[in-house]
């Protein structure tokens, strides 16, 4: 996957510093990437990229491929002409943090007045390179617009809820619904336009830079999206388009009565007799946009979690067997190489899911904390221990779903503790810088650490709890906590380990900036 070590900071565009509520791709994220460069850092990981649902959760998109509204900078739409300041009568935003119910709204109607004044002035620059989006796109932006343009006529209830013609799509129906909404579609079309255009451009810069960025994409899709709504007969759905069963995880380290995520799961054999057509968009849209491509429970694609969908908890669950790696080689045939894959293979691990990672070669995952946890005396067998790390893998101090590496340390029994200060050679007074350390010094070819580890934060910045649906995937940092003398202090433990690299590197995969699909 990569000639040499290197490493990088896990930290989503909402967290970034903005004056407008929500981190975006404007300034906070040039910043960012510009930070990353000087402190030694190759790579910028970031979670899902699409338009959030119920809960906020990047992991439960109202589409596969659609980007969230919600990045697009108005500094830019600002300098680019299509907002006026007297366009904007901004409110107070928590700085600390995303208030999605007030930020939402808000920049839902500046980007509703960009597109008024697009319409108004219609540039040519931009009336030219929307158009070659929307024909570039239209495989799935036509459904998704008109998914989110009756969604927003229906008060963004379920397509569950919408009058029976809409639920099972008859073709009368869409056509005259089309027309009744064909302004708020357009509005949609050009809202996903502006996603893309500003995302090209950050994309680009990155590369210039040296920096690499890894996009995430899940195994489910949510209920409530355009892809389901769309395509009912890829899922396991009644009559009335409620799923039959469900997506989840068994008991585990997070959850006694395991994890009911709730999403309808796919019909394999139908994909499979259809070439597996969907993943293999999802892929060539996820290749063009990123450098890496980090699969989320991996795992699933050998044997998934069945959940009845009367069920209220994962308990009683069956394992099915999934697509395995036929559904990648398909890939592969139709799109080539792509991107690199990282697999989240983290969970129950069984011999299926080890010998689906031998045979396509992906490097796996690794989390510090889960090493240094459960370890009896003379027992360092734990492959999250660094000196059991592969070089195919990736090393993590924690993700997205794990607490803050402080907050993790305050909440450890004496013995853990004990044997992490004894295996760190460490007072465990700064376990963040320590646990950095570990991960950067292990043998493995990539590692990333969120921003919270490397600010040392506690379990107040963590970004995710699982099993939990509310007060989550809000953190934010401050602009100014990047700091010179934090950035001088990670470019000396990243060359001390080996991990930095210059500025412009051979095998670094360049944006096709000629392509529609970026713009």
């Amino acid at each position: 996957m990569m000639k040499r070590r290197v490493s990088g900071i896990l930290l989503h565009p909402t967290s970034l510093p903005s004056e407008w509520g929500i981190g975006d791709f404007g300034s906070g994220a040039y910043e960012f990437i510009d930070f990353l460069v000087v402190s030694g850092q190759s790579i910028w990981q970031m979670l899902p990229l699409g338009p959030t649902g119920y809960g906020d959760s990047p992991y439960q998109a109202l589409s596969a491929f659609a980007g969230n509204p919600m990045l697009i900078s108005p500094d830019l739409l600002l300098e680019g002409g299509l907002l006026q300041s007297e366009d904007i009568e901004k409110p107070e935003f928590p700085h600390d943090h995303v208030d999605f119910g007030g930020v939402i709204p808000f920049k839902y109607e500046l980007i509703r007045k960009a597109h008024s004044n697009f319409l108004t002035e219609k540039p040519a620059s931009v009336v030219q390179r929307y158009s070659r989006f929307c024909k570039e796109h239209a495989h799935w932006l036509e459904d998704f617009c008109l998914f989110a343009a009756i969604k927003g006529f229906h008060q963004s209830r379920p397509w569950t809820s919408w009058p029976e013609e809409l639920v099972l799509r008859s073709p009368e129906a869409l056509s005259s619904w089309s027309q009744k909404l064909e302004n708020e579609i357009e509005r949609h079309c050009f809202i996903q336009f502006l996603f893309f255009d500003q995302w090209q451009k950050l994309h680009s810069y990155a590369a210039s830079q040296g920096i690499r960025i890894i996009g995430d994409i899940p195994l489910f899709v949510a209920h409530d999206s355009s892809d389901v709504w769309s395509h009912q007969e890829w899922f396991y759905l009644d009559k009335k388009g409620e799923p039959t069963v469900v997506a989840g995880v068994p008991p585990d380290y997070f959850s006694e009565t395991g994890q009911r995520w709730g999403n309808p799961l796919f019909d394999w054999q139908q994909l499979k007799n259809e070439g597996y057509s969907f993943w293999v968009k999802r892929f060539e849209l996820l290749s063009f946009m990123f450098d890496f491509i980090r699969i989320d429970h991996f795992r699933g694609f050998a044997s998934y979690w069945e959940i009845p969908a009367r069920e209220e908890t994962a308990v009683k669950g069956t394992w099915k067997k999934g697509p395995g790696a036929g559904l990648f080689h398909a890939i592969e045939r139709d799109l080539g190489s792509g991107a690199p894959i990282i697999a989240e293979d983290l969970g129950v691990i069984t011999e299926d899911v080890t010998e689906m990672l031998d045979e396509l070669g992906y490097p796996g995952m690794a989390i510090l904390q889960f090493g240094f946890e459960g370890v009896e005396e003379g027992d360092n067998s734990s492959l999250f221990l660094p000196h059991n790390h592969l070089y195919n893998q990736v090393i993590y101090t924690g993700t997205h779903d794990n607490d803050t590496v402080c907050g993790w340390w305050d909440k450890q029994p004496e013995e853990v503790k004990d044997f992490t200060r004894r295996y760190l050679n460490t007072d465990g007074k700064v376990i963040h810088r320590d646990m950095i350390r570990a991960a950067l010094s292990s043998v493995a070819f990539l590692a990333i650490f969120p921003l919270q580890d490397l600010f040392g934060c506690g379990n107040e910045a963590r970004m995710n709890l699982p099993g939990t649906s509310s007060g989550n995937w809000q953190y934010r940092f401050l602009k100014g906590d990047l700091s010179s003398d934090l950035a001088d202090d990670l470019l000396k433990m990243t060359q001390l380990y080996g991990r930095t690299a210059a500025k412009k590197d051979a095998d670094l995969k360049q944006p096709d900036t000629n392509s529609a699909k970026l713009l």
